[in-house]
């Protein structure tokens, strides 16, 4: 019984471990964000249209506007959508931002929601689902998140 234990619990230590190799930064948290964030995780009337080999907002040619402590704001190519991405709540298992977008045009509409960023190491991009999570300072504008395509988290 006493091995039997003692196995059980060795096989939880690399658990405990691989938690901490994806520890987010405490400084500059905004520019990490929109460097590592994999946009195509967000709803489709948020992310750009997918294009083969491109996942962040660089990648993609969007330009960074404004970035203070907590918030960056970027903007599509050519004078394209706006995406705001405020930081929320942050803890080692994750950052809890409110992602405000406001389509080019009137027909795409406003769109803001909580969103959960994750990543599984520290290389990893940060991956993106809806939060059931609610903070007073994001209410839900807009569509809902039933088109995201995330890994499992």
């Amino acid at each position: 019984m006493k091995l039997l234990c003692g196995v059980i619990v060795l096989a939880c230590v690399p658990l405990a471990r691989a938690k901490n190799d994806a520890d987010y930064p405490k400084e500059k948290l905004p520019e990490f964000l929109v460097e590592k964030l994999d946009v195509t995780t967000f709803p489709s009337r948020i992310r750009p249209k997918p294009e083969k080999g491109k996942k962040t907002f660089g990648d993609y040619g969007y330009t960074t506007r404004k970035v203070d402590e907590k918030e960056a704001l970027v903007e599509a190519p050519h004078g394209g959508s706006e995406i705001t991405i405020r930081v929320l709540e942050q803890s080692a298992s994750g950052i809890y931002v409110c992602v405000d977008s406001q389509g080019q045009n009137t027909n795409n509409g406003r769109i803001q929601q909580v969103r959960l960023l994750m990543r599984k190491n520290a290389n990893g991009l940060l991956k993106s689902k809806e939060s059931w999570k609610e903070f007073d300072g994001c209410p839900v504008i807009g569509g809902q998140d039933n088109d995201s395509h995330i890994s499992s988290y």
